[in-house]
């Protein structure tokens, strides 16, 4: 594992509800200066979970505002052979991966590009940069094909949607550790959520291993340190034998789950893995309800859960992100601003007790 320490510094999650790309960078540069990342804003259609990362896949159709794949169209042969070259193409250095399909263009992802200009013009302040992507099981449960079957049924369909998150999390990282030494790339994962359900029983552990061990060695090929964000309860064991390096968890609701598990848990920290605490919660009432002072201590109170297990609270301090429980793109922009403010004050007094 890469080495990273990030001492309880504040870092978060996607997205937010402006309207404008420079100014939300704007505000996270004002309250994560040393980690920041780059913005989704739903409020774009294209800068959804799916339509963000979905352009070069094969068989794209959409009726009725809908998405799906179609592999009944005559093209879709011709478009899958044409994939597959490409990709090979690109993992024989035959192609250059910045000249392919499988990267993100200003009109899915303007935020990216915005947010890489400002940090290259605050690169002196950073410790780190963080990215997202839509993590392969969401990515594909959450597309259907003709006739509404999630492609993640599909064994051809899902291996090339993995191979092009795959991909354009590569280069993700790459653009980013042009600026940065070190860069966080999170996989969204709130599918996940449903496993041990019966929506998803016939996934098994060893699928979904298989398609985060994928996406992870694409990230890891350029130097990049590997998260998962899930924003409620799994199966915790799955995500830390998916071999993680940053485990982003809604601390706030779900701790008193994750705690279940402390032999994966004490393993995981003893390895150098990294917990994104997401203490801060993004539920409006709850915002309302919480300040940075009861936010520490819902988190001291959990520390002292976690060194019961033998580990020391140097080293989960050491090893801990502060960050909001998820992104605050559904709330209003009142509430985002105080999350933010939490998630940087929360941090800021963890910080100095040291």
């Amino acid at each position: 594992m890469a080495i990273f320490t990030p001492r309880a510094l504040p870092v978060l999650i996607g997205s937010l509800p402006l309207q404008e790309h420079a100014a939300a960078i704007e505000l996270i540069m004002a309250h994560t200066p040393e980690i920041p990342l780059w913005p989704q804003l739903p409020v774009f259609r294209d800068e959804g979970m799916l339509r963000q990362f979905l352009p070069g896949l094969p068989g794209i159709s959409e009726m009725d505002d809908r998405l799906f794949i179609n592999t009944e169209k005559d093209e879709f042969e011709a478009e899958i052979l044409a994939f597959y070259e490409e990709y090979l193409s690109v993992a024989e250095d035959a192609v250059d991966l910045a000249d392919s399909r499988f990267t993100l263009s200003e009109k899915e992802a303007k935020g990216f590009f915005t947010f890489l200009d400002i940090a290259h013009r605050n690169k002196e302040a950073l410790i780190a940069l963080k990215g997202q992507i839509t993590g392969p099981i969401t990515f594909c449960t959450g597309l259907v094909d003709q006739g509404g079957k999630a492609i993640f049924y599909n064994d051809q369909l899902r291996d090339a949607a993995v191979k092009l998150l795959a991909l354009k999390a590569r280069w993700q990282t790459r653009r980013m550790k042009e600026i940065a030494e070190t860069v966080l790339l999170f996989f969204d994962e709130p599918a996940l959520a449903g496993l041990g359900s019966s929506a998803y029983i016939t996934i098994t552990a060893d699928e979904i291993i298989a398609c985060l061990a994928e996406t992870f060695e694409a990230v890891r090929a350029e130097g990049g340190l590997v998260g998962v964000h899930v924003c409620a309860n799994t199966e915790w064991p799955v995500i830390f034998d998916a071999g993680i390096d940053i485990l982003s968890y809604d601390a706030y609701s779900f701790f008193d789950r994750l705690i279940l598990y402390p032999e994966h848990l004490r393993s995981f920290l003893q390895r150098g893995g990294i917990l994104a605490t997401g203490i801060v919660p993004t539920d409006e009432e709850l915002i309302d309800r919480e300040s940075a002072d009861s936010l520490v201590a819902r988190w001291d109170q959990q520390t002292t859960q976690l060194e019961q297990l033998g580990i020391s609270r140097d080293k989960i301090i050491a090893q801990t992100l502060i960050t909001p429980s998820c992104g605050t793109g559904s709330i209003s922009p009142d509430h985002a601003r105080k999350v933010l403010e939490m998630t940087r004050d929360v941090s800021a007094f963890i910080r100095s007790r040291k």
